[in-house]
């Protein structure tokens, strides 16, 4: 699953990389980090669904704030696990977003799903418009680019207002360009972790999986200040997937292992 997984979330750092990720955070605050709406040890889990039937888990977690290439970045991971006899799904994707732009500077997938395997690693260089797929040439990209996991992560910067459509040249492939955000409604959910209000978007972007312009995907966003996903439903080739938040915590450093 491209784009969104994704899918979903993210593992541990140990405890002796806490400090320095502590520190480089303080760092990157000073230099004039983008003020969102996560933090450190943002973790979210899922409940996984295939139709109606619960078939996995799925996690996303803000592991940390990490140097890459000399600037600090934000690093986060999305992970999706499950599924039935052979339409098994283990899907992570790893997002490493400047802190100060949130442009893409590293994209990493490992996804596997229904016997096929797939990993690849990116690197993302905005500041000459370009990326560099492991193993092949470097290839021309776009300003202030964002990758499958990091657009999870800016969407929840965006004001969004009912009723309207977005358009954003972002995502750092250019020919999958633009990327579609529609602002459908309002609406309560009830899920695993209790009740909430959402808005509900759809995002819609040229590519195949759970984001694509047939997959009807949809994803709901508490109606606050912190942009939560409670809940995502999309159509795959192999049936509807569905995601339902059942905890929600922000951890300590030393926890964010566990």
């Amino acid at each position: 699953m491209t784009f969104a997984f994704a899918g979903i979330a993210f593992a541990a750092i140990a405890f002796v990389l806490a400090a320095p990720q502590l520190a480089a955070q303080d760092t990157a605050r000073a230099a004039g980090a983008a003020s969102v709406p996560w933090s450190v040890g943002e973790r979210l889990r899922y409940d996984v669904k295939f139709g109606f039937i619960k078939a996995g888990s799925g996690e996303m977690l803000m592991v940390g704030v990490e140097q890459m290439r000399g600037r600090p970045a934000w690093r986060g991971r999305f992970s999706v696990h499950g599924g039935l006899l052979a339409m098994r799904v283990d899907d992570v994707l790893e997002t490493w977003m400047d802190v100060t732009t949130l442009s893409s500077l590293r994209f990493q997938q490992d996804f596997s799903e229904i016997g096929r395997e797939r990993q690849k690693t990116f690197d993302i260089f905005p500041e000459k418009a370009t990326y560099l797929q492991l193993g092949k040439t470097e290839k021309a990209s776009v300003a202030e680019p964002l990758d499958d996991g990091s657009f999870l992560y800016f969407i929840r910067t965006v004001p969004l207002v009912v009723g309207k459509s977005y358009e954003f040249n972002r995502y750092f492939i250019p020919d999958r360009n633009p990327v579609r955000i529609r602002v459908l409604r309002r609406e309560t959910v009830n899920v695993p972790a209790g009740t909430f209000d959402c808005i509900v978007i759809q995002p819609i972007i040229k590519t195949k999986g759970i984001f694509s312009e047939n997959g009807e995907a949809e994803i709901w966003l508490t109606d606050d200040s912190r942009r939560i996903m409670v809940q995502m439903k999309s159509k795959l080739a192999f049936g509807s997937l569905n995601l339902y938040l059942r905890t929600m915590s922000v951890l300590a450093p030393s926890e964010s292992s566990k």
